[in-house]
């Protein structure tokens, strides 16, 4: 718990007014409560986890639940609305803006988004169901992203349509009119 304390610590610079750091102490908190031996001390530590967890979403409007797995270096790049559903699944150096919602698709139907790995994910942008993010893709803002994305690729518009990856040195046609100046 302490190494990945340490790494966060880390990702938000050194910060500590960083409200990302401190939904994810909570969640921290919560993953090692379960640790615990002997089990007589497991109720009075949940009952101070649930109490911080309330604490963190009200001043940071983040809602981590400590079910939630997630990989090394997640970055709350700005904070408020962010709402992440207990079954997902969110890979290393994931990027998440104010207002996104990693959730389940209906009530009571199973299945959240799994996140791979360095997914940017912007402002305003809904994840939605079993859907699988790939590594290194971007989610563009306000995107509502109800399909599995590829690795690599941008998901932008709602419903989200997926662009392919651009290869490098790819020259992007300029629209009738416009100019290079």
């Amino acid at each position: 718990m302490f190494e990945r304390i340490r790494e966060d610590w880390q990702t938000y610079q050194r910060d500590p007014w960083r409200q990302g750091l401190w939904v994810l102490l909570a969640y921290r908190f919560g993953q090692w409560r379960y640790t615990v031996r002997p089990a007589f001390l497991r109720p009075p530590l949940s009952f101070f986890y649930k109490w911080l967890k309330i604490l963190s979403q009200i001043l940071t409007g983040i809602d981590l639940p400590c079910e939630t797995r997630i990989g090394r270096r997640l970055l709350f790049e700005h904070f408020g609305g962010i709402i992440i559903s207990g079954d997902t699944v969110i890979g290393d150096d994931v990027v998440i803006r104010n207002g996104v919602t990693l959730g389940l698709r209906r009530t009571n139907q199973p299945g959240a988004p799994i996140i791979g790995n360095r997914v940017d994910i912007g402002t305003g942008a809904k994840i939605l169901g079993a859907v699988r993010i790939g590594d290194d893709a971007v989610i563009g803002a306000n995107a509502v992203v109800l399909c599995d994305v590829p690795a690599g690729a941008t998901a932008v518009g709602i419903p989200a349509r997926i662009l392919p990856r651009r290869q490098a040195g790819s020259v992007i046609p300029l629209a009738a009119g416009g100019s290079t100046s």
